[in-house]
């Protein structure tokens, strides 16, 4: 069956669809990963988006039970070149496809995606409609629709629960959490206690942790401003580690700004370096919006990470307070792993903060 991929600016993309059989608008981006669709597919930091795989063949060794990011898409639908038709993975239980239209993901491959891709560092990500018929109403409809930004309202949990060990603890804020950060710190013997978007400062005091932690998450860091509040107090009192939005919200509780990039980062082959050590890594990141190095001028804030290819802020962190956040992810699911040290870090930082207190 013939579905069409309808872009903002005109630009109309033929392919064949997969997955389920409705129709979805949401914000067109692009993943230049080469593997790992599954933790992209479930990553919330794609929330309500339309995601292009820019590797031409997705789906070769299937879909199984353990790589998963969030419980169900995240993404609105995918977009191929091809999609594999026989998947072959010792942990695959099912094909791409079947796993799509069990979750009711609708899906279009035959696409074009180099020409599209290149179509999105020109033009910007842009409203796009996964259809099966065009009409003027498709494309009049592009033009007015106006996207949700309560993005991180509908992913975040709803109340509190516990990941837990006998190790330290941390206190983690979700925004739109990866399951593979709370991997992360459960293989380091951390306990977490997970708490929704909203929470106020003084319920997380109450549960004495040693440390918090800003998760990832989707959308525009500006329509979360409750939160600046919330680590603005926190970040007095407790050592504290930000990701992705986490690092934007962040920043922006220190008096910094945000500014939306014109295609993202999105991705697992991007190069951070290290202003202090010199040290690069390669990082998977997932990101839309940065910030505004200009607007660290003047704040507690130094930077501490850069991408080398167009400079965008990658880490910052407090001067005065046992404080730090960086853009890409250090969980590395999907991705190299070079940057998971960063865990321990923060894990370092907690251990030197009690050994202060215990001898102040």
């Amino acid at each position: 069956m013939q579905r069409y991929l309808v872009l903002e600016n005109g630009s109309i993309y033929e392919g064949e669809a997969f997955g389920a059989p409705k129709s979805i608008i949401g914000e067109l981006v692009f993943n230049t990963g080469m593997s790992g669709y599954q933790e992209s597919i479930t990553d919330l930091s794609y929330h309500g988006q339309i995601l292009t795989f820019t590797y031409p063949l997705i789906g070769n060794y299937g879909i199984n039970r353990d790589d998963f990011e969030s419980f169900k898409p995240a993404a609105s639908a995918i977009v191929t070149h091809e999609i594999a038709r026989r998947p072959s993975n010792w942990r695959a239980n099912m094909s791409l496809a079947e796993w799509a239209e069990k979750m009711d993901l609708p899906g279009i491959t035959g696409v074009d995606t180099r020409a599209l891709t290149k179509e999105l560092r020109s033009y910007g990500v842009m409203k796009a409609a996964l259809v099966d018929e065009v009409t003027d109403e498709v494309l009049a409809n592009l033009k007015t629709v106006v996207l949700s930004t309560e993005q991180v309202k509908e992913v975040t949990t709803k109340s509190t629960y516990v990941n837990p060990t006998e190790g330290v603890s941390i206190a983690m804020i979700d925004f739109g959490l990866k399951n593979s950060i709370l991997r992360s710190l459960a293989r380091r013997g951390v306990n977490v206690e997970v708490f929704p978007a909203d929470v106020d400062a003084q319920t997380i005091l109450d549960t004495n942790p040693d440390g918090v932690l800003l998760s990832n998450g989707p959308g525009d860091p500006e329509s979360v401003e409750k939160a600046v509040a919330t680590i603005r107090t926190l970040q007095e009192q407790l050592p504290l580690m930000g990701i992705c939005l986490g690092h934007q919200l962040f920043a922006m509780a220190n008096g910094a700004k945000t500014y939306k990039l014109k295609f993202g980062h999105r991705g697992f082959n991007h190069a951070v370096r290290n202003l202090k050590t010199g040290r690069i890594d390669f990082t998977s990141q997932n990101h839309g919006y940065a910030v505004d190095p200009a607007s660290i001028v003047g704040t507690d804030l130094e930077i501490t990470h850069e991408e080398i290819n167009d400079h965008t802020v990658e880490g910052v962190r407090l001067k005065k307070h046992a404080a730090f956040s960086v853009q890409f992810h250090p969980d590395a699911a999907p991705g190299p792993h070079d940057a998971e040290y960063l865990f321990d870090e923060f894990l370092e930082m907690i251990a030197n903060e009690k050994e202060h207190t215990e001898n102040a």
